[in-house]
């Protein structure tokens, strides 16, 4: 039987989200997956 392992998140909204996806990486370190999101484990 599969079970719930997480839910929820924090989304921002962006006008240019590349953008913001970029800041992410350059500033905080935080690299993203191939589909742009991230995934904190």
């Amino acid at each position: 039987m599969k079970r719930v392992t997480g839910l929820g998140g924090v989304f921002f909204k962006s006008e240019n989200p590349k953008d913001l996806q970029k800041w992410y990486v350059k500033h905080l370190g935080i690299e993203t997956d191939p589909d742009g999101y991230i995934t904190f484990k």
